[in-house]
């Protein structure tokens, strides 16, 4: 029995529990609207127990049992009688019918854009976009680095300016992303098409089936994740519509501007831009970190969303507080969370190390290599061929006069004596013979397409010769087993 056989294997059941948080006994965090937070399907984080978390479970078997025998409505076909029960009726106000309202206004010419808003709007996106992506992300959802309460409570805000839910909701929904990418458990599985990933997911009812949670008991213990929480709509509705109205009726004297503008398209922007993250950054870009799964690096991306669009870097190392590593690469963000530190708001900012980096780098260049490789003919492995002694060697030259041996390996040249770059009478002067000497420089010192174009005239390894074919074959970049030596 082997020594890994041996050892104790890690309980998967209690890694997955740890994973969900399912060990802590949980702060009680109740939001002060309960199901009108529009996320109650997925992450129930409204209870009447001293565990939170032992709640949630319970409720998630009572879930579980309920569709035992039953089909949820994600289930069903839609039909002219059940369509409505498809949707989740609050997202489809919040993020499709309060915006189809701002634009009949902005569109209709009812309430025109005036520059000194327009102005506003773009800054006041700007503040919202950065509350999401170093705050909501990189701070809360990922643990990037750290902030003292000031910039925290920043965040909160107008993080909640950008009507995406609470920080509590939104980074429990992004831990769950990383921890199941890809999979029927992924909230937006971009596996599952653009639209859904894009916005589908929020406009559908979830199937409890897949229901999955994440360890966020550094979220609840954090009493600005909470105070948010508890009153995140009344913040959002403060944040998002009346402040922006509030301050272009001061300034500018255009309330309208400021709530359709300010308030409603811009919202319906930041949305957007965030929704990509779900949808073209694991649809659009390379993959120079690694292929399994869907996150893609996508420049275009990165513009909409301050430089959250090198996906496919984040993927490979979320705690990492950049997204761009490289000076070119556009991430206001990393700026943004550099600069709070200079001024000692933010701290302990984390990076992956280089050698890491470039480790996922050299990697995926290899797979992409090796993939290119596997469709190019590198000649018959050593192990493969037979092996001849040198009286076997000498039957078969009366048979085959076009044999040559070349570091233990013999080819067969018959088929390549005219081709021969060097001449045909060099290379008749060599049947029958060993040439690894004049091969190897003694004539030529032979290029790597020489070296390529020979391996394809593989015959047979001789016996006496068999190391210094490993070795020859070695060289060319061969294992044992005819693959690229790593």
């Amino acid at each position: 029995m082997s020594a890994a056989a041996k050892m104790e294997q890690v309980d998967l059941v209690q890694a997955n529990k740890l994973a969900a948080g399912a060990d802590k006994k949980s702060v009680r965090v109740v939001n002060g609207l309960g199901s009108l937070m529009g996320s109650k399907k997925m992450v129930n984080v409204d209870f009447d127990e001293d565990s939170n978390m032992d709640y949630l479970l319970r409720r998630d078997q009572e879930e579980k049992d309920r569709y035992k025998s039953a089909r949820h409505i994600s289930e069903m076909p839609w039909t002219v009688h059940n369509w409505h029960r498809h949707l989740n009726w609050l997202n489809m106000v919040l993020v499709v019918g309060i915006p189809l309202v701002g634009w009949y206004y902005a569109l209709s010419g009812k309430v025109p854009l005036h520059r000194n808003v327009a102005i506003f709007s773009l800054l006041y996106y700007v503040i919202g976009g950065v509350s999401i992506t170093a705050g909501y992300h990189r701070l809360w959802a990922h643990r990037a680095y750290s902030a003292r309460w000031p910039l925290r409570l920043f965040f909160a805000v107008f993080g909640a300016a950008s009507v995406e839910g609470s920080a509590k909701w939104w980074g429990h929904s992004h831990r769950i992303h990383h921890r199941y990418t890809d999979t029927v458990r992924d909230p937006y599985d971009a596996r599952r098409g653009l639209w859904y990933s894009h916005m589908g997911w929020m406009l559908l009812q979830p199937n409890p089936k897949y229901r999955a949670r994440a360890d966020i008991a550094d979220l609840t213990d954090d009493w600005i994740v909470r105070f948010q929480h508890r009153h995140y709509i009344l913040i959002m509705l403060f944040s998002a519509f009346i402040l922006p109205a509030a301050v272009c009726s001061y300034f500018f004297n255009d309330l309208k501007g400021g709530l359709i503008y300010a308030g409603i398209i811009r919202v319906f922007a930041i949305q957007q831009a965030t929704f990509c993250i779900n949808s073209l950054a694991h649809y659009l870009g390379s993959q120079p970190f690694d292929d399994r799964r869907t996150p893609r690096d996508n420049w275009i991306t990165a513009l909409a969303t301050f430089g959250e669009g090198y996906h496919n870097f984040h993927h490979e190392f979320p705690t990492d507080y950049r997204n761009a590593i490289k000076w070119y690469q556009y991430d206001p963000t990393k700026i943004f969370i550099y600069m709070s530190s200079m001024v000692g708001l933010a701290f302990n900012l984390k990076k992956f190390s280089q050698n890491a980096i470039q480790q996922g780098l050299v990697q995926q260049q290899q797979k992409k290599i090796d993939r290119q490789r596997s469709h190019l003919n590198w000649g018959t492995p050593l192990t493969q061929l037979p092996v001849w002694d040198k009286q076997e060697f000498m039957d078969q030259i009366k048979k085959n006069p076009g044999l040559v041996v070349i570091s233990g390996i013999v080819h067969d040249v018959a088929g390549y004596i005219t081709e021969h770059p060097g001449g045909e009478t060099l290379l008749q002067a060599a049947l029958g013979k060993d040439a690894t000497k004049a091969f190897n420089g003694g004539v030529y010192l032979h290029s790597n397409a020489a070296h390529n174009v020979l391996a394809t005239m593989r015959v047979a390894v001789v016996k006496e010769g068999y190391d210094a074919a490993t070795k020859f074959a070695a060289r060319r970049g061969e294992s044992l087993d005819g693959k690229k030596l790593v």
